[in-house]
């Protein structure tokens, strides 16, 4: 099994729990630029049927994407389509990480009240409000048309939770110790998912091979749940055993930032079932396991 973004947060989890008859191939930027062809066939050289080539590379920069428009999209949407070209010529598996960024996830207006129902994969996803969720979207596109035996696989709110990690748990928790008090947005509505869980949903899935419930469709793998940054952030104080009363809420527009966040993008898990997988826990359980067992990060 190819490993593309091996140096990445996803893909140091899926190399930390690794399936014992995988032979793994992990490639990190170093290694591949999914933006060049080139680069990619000579990475993938030895590609033949039966491999599967999991892409959990990505520009992941929200706010830098607002701006760095065409690396954003060379990358999330070049660098797939390059990806399944080579997946389609040698018979071989694609499995495309993709986010709950592609659905707009508007806010409540007058006219239009604010979604409360998960999203399903085969809802349209109208126009993403931002270039990250626009790239990422297009990438799926470009890569199905290029293989239709692409599986985009959606997930969203990745964390690790170690922490020295950058994500938003490893955050919370270093704030904790340093502030009396912090102010987090209580109007965005997601599903947290932890690095290793979806790592492991993700063996299951290569374990289960490219079938007609796996092969060539759009799923769903997030942790259980729908909860706001805030109540993760509480969360997370409680299982530091602090006080959550210290995290306070606040408003989306209290903290403006270059590229607009989804007010929902919970998503449907459904579709992960429904190929015979197993459900990921509910992400207060996997909060719970990530902040205890973490450590430095993923392991």
């Amino acid at each position: 099994m190819y490993l593309v973004g091996a140096g990445g947060q996803l893909g140091a989890a899926v190399q930390a729990r690794p399936n014992p008859s995988w032979v793994l191939r992990p490639l990190t930027s170093a290694e591949i630029d999914i933006t060049d062809p080139a680069s990619v066939a000579r990475a993938l050289t030895d590609l033949g049927p039966g491999d599967v080539v999991l892409n959990c590379a990505a520009y992941t920069n929200v706010d830098g994407a607002q701006t760095d428009v065409g690396r954003a999209f060379a990358v999330n949407r070049d660098g797939p389509a390059n990806l399944a070209r080579a997946t389609a010529a040698a018979g071989a598996w694609l499995i495309h990480i993709s986010t709950d960024y592609v659905f707009a996830g508007a806010a409540a207006t007058a006219d239009a009240p604010r979604r409360t129902v998960p999203y399903e994969p085969d809802e349209p996803t109208g126009e993403p409000e931002t270039v990250y969720g626009a790239s990422k979207l297009a990438g799926e596109r470009a890569s199905m048309a290029a293989d239709p035996r692409t599986t985009i696989v959606r997930t969203a709110w990745v964390y690790t939770g170690g922490p020295d990690s950058p994500d938003f748990v490893g955050t919370i928790r270093r704030l904790e110790s340093q502030r009396d008090e912090l102010s987090v947005v209580d109007d965005q509505t997601g599903s947290p998912t932890y690095a290793l869980d979806l790592a492991a949903g993700l063996a299951e899935l290569i374990a289960a091979g490219p079938g007609p419930t796996t092969c060539g469709v759009v799923v769903h793998a997030t942790n259980a749940g729908a909860v706001t940054w805030n109540q993760v952030a509480r969360a997370v104080f409680e299982e530091l055993g602090a006080d959550p009363a210290r995290v306070r809420p606040c408003t989306t527009a209290d903290f403006p930032r270059p590229a607009p966040r989804p007010a929902f993008s919970v998503l449907s898990g459904s579709s992960w079932a429904a190929a015979g997988l197993t459900p990921l826990r509910d992400w207060r359980q996997a909060l719970h396991a990530a902040v205890h067992s973490a450590g430095a990060g993923v392991g």
